[in-house]
């Protein structure tokens, strides 16, 4: 307990811990001791003097007693109570009970204003900011319970897994709001190319209370787990990038002297961020997400490219349902591009029809289809897979095989425009999207054993996309103005009085 209106009583004992930090120095180097024990017990040293350099500030703030009563900011006036009110405060440097003067009606009302708590902008939680920060960031990537862990190791403070669960989905509140303001690139950082990409990724979700029992044995079809899709989104800007078909076969086979190294690496992404929607619908259903995400991409594009004089590249695989939804909210004019990395497997799906796998002459045959494909022959590859399919008679298991092929072919014909996506330097591959699915969502949330609430996945969808984002500081500075807007309204009061430290 912090007895306020004992003056600085621990400032004795705050010398005394800085003496004894130099007294252990001199007779650690005088022993001989090892570097990693000295380093381990002047951090605990340290902690402890914050300890008591952080009791020393509360002390000097006094109770907060503005006298027997003040006028609010809607004119009315709250009274003094009797009482001394404490609150729990948890710290980096450990747990502290805060004595506050309150006012209100009476005692045994609710509370209309507390001066210390405003003039500290103590968070809504019992944890400081600073604490739910580290906690946060070790929770984007790591389990609650390795973080809680890990915070105890170094910091010798519990913290519950539930009450990092319950900052995080707090946290996660602030998210939507920031986007809405997020820095953003300068305009002369910018890409000449603006590029969006969707995909969906299966997150394994708890079982509900009334969801059958798992089987003991799982017959053919059954899922092991179940899972709820969400859609992932990416925005971002990049320099053209010209090449030719040759160059991009050759990267695509991994040729040893491809021209494409010759040229050096591609042009960076500027100004990548990747966000994440859940469905919340009961059936799964992803109408809502995708709208969701494409939204907010047009929305980051009507930020960035104001006056529309950027070209935009969807690129994306053939999922119908998310060309839907770009063409419901992408700007008109938007060049849809299929990943070249979603055609070429088929395209060995159709050289095994014909040749045995891993002969050379199956790899031949894509080698050709793959390189007809970016001259812009998308077509006349359909027609002749169909061609030589009856020329050589294939049996109808597997020339149904192949009309499914030649049929996402020709379904994607416009989307396949290669030849003039490269001369334009667009990119013809959705590999950011693909990293971020992996990165984004399954190196956090995909772990042995994790298994999600709808609330606690879309918080950490939430929470994680701005730390992978790298607005992670910009982030934290917003949500603690934003909330402190909300949970203290009277903050202009401490402006007109006079608040004199306990010395």
């Amino acid at each position: 307990m912090i007895a306020h209106h004992d003056e600085l009583a621990n400032a004795p004992a705050l010398l005394c811990l800085a003496d004894k930090l130099l007294d252990f120095i001199r007779h650690a180097a005088q022993q001989g001791r090892t570097a990693h024990e000295v380093e381990r017990d002047i951090w605990h040293q340290l902690l402890a003097l914050g300890r008591q350099v952080f009791t020393l500030f509360l002390q000097l703030q006094g109770s907060g007693d503005l006298g027997p009563q003040i006028t609010l900011s809607d004119g009315s006036l709250a009274q003094r109570l009797e009482q001394i009110h404490t609150r729990d405060y948890r710290t980096v440097f450990g747990s502290f009970t805060i004595e506050r003067t309150c006012y209100g009606s009476r005692e045994g009302q609710a509370i209309t204003f507390v001066p210390l708590d405003h003039r500290l902008q103590l968070p809504a939680s019992d944890y400081s900011y600073l604490l739910q920060q580290w906690g946060q960031m070790l929770g984007a990537e790591s389990a609650f319970g390795r973080v809680a862990d890990t915070l105890e190791a170094i910091l010798k403070i519990k913290q519950p897994v539930d009450s990092l669960e319950r900052i995080n989905r707090s946290m996660a509140t602030a998210v939507e709001p920031f986007r809405e303001q997020r820095p953003l690139p300068k305009p002369k950082d910018e890409g000449e190319v603006f590029v969006a990409s969707a995909d969906g990724k299966g997150i394994v979700m708890r079982r509900n209370p009334d969801d059958p029992k798992p089987k003991a044995h799982r017959n053919k079809g059954d899922k092991a787990n179940k899972k709820r899709m969400a859609i992932v989104g990416a925005i971002y800007s990049v320099d053209r990038h010209v090449r030719t078909a040759e160059e991009v076969t050759a990267m695509l086979f991994r040729d040893t002297q491809s021209s494409q190294d010759k040229k050096g690496r591609r042009p960076e992404p500027v100004g990548k961020h990747v966000w994440g929607r859940l469905s919340r619908a009961k059936d799964g259903s992803l109408g809502e997400p995708i709208d969701a995400v494409f939204g907010w991409q047009a929305k980051e594009l009507d930020r960035r490219n104001k006056s529309e004089t950027k070209e935009v590249v969807c690129v994306m695989d053939g999922q119908e349902c998310l060309w839907e939804g770009c063409q419901r909210h992408m700007p008109a004019g938007v060049v849809e591009v299929l990943d070249i990395l979603h055609v070429t497997p088929r395209l060995w799906q159709a050289s095994h029809l014909f040749h045995k796998e891993g002969s050379k002459e199956a790899a031949s045959f894509v080698r050709d289809r793959v390189l007809r494909i970016l001259g812009g022959e998308c077509k006349g590859v359909a027609m002749g897979l169909r061609r030589q399919a009856t020329l050589q008679k294939l049996p109808a298991s597997k020339h149904k095989k192949l009309e499914t092929i030649c049929q996402y072919l020709s379904r994607n014909a416009s989307r396949m425009r290669y030849d003039e996506y490269l001369r334009k330097g667009y990119p013809i591959a959705s590999g950011v999207i693909e990293g971020a699915c992996r990165s984004y969502v399954k190196d956090r949330m995909e772990r042995s054993g994790m298994r999600w609430t709808k609330a606690g996945a879309q918080a950490m969808l939430d929470v994680r996309s701005e730390y992978l984002n790298g607005d992670w500081d910009s982030f934290q500075q917003f949500r603690i103005q934003h909330e402190t807007k909300q949970i203290y309204p009277n903050i202009q009061i401490l402006e007109r009085q006079n608040w004199t430290l306990a010395v």
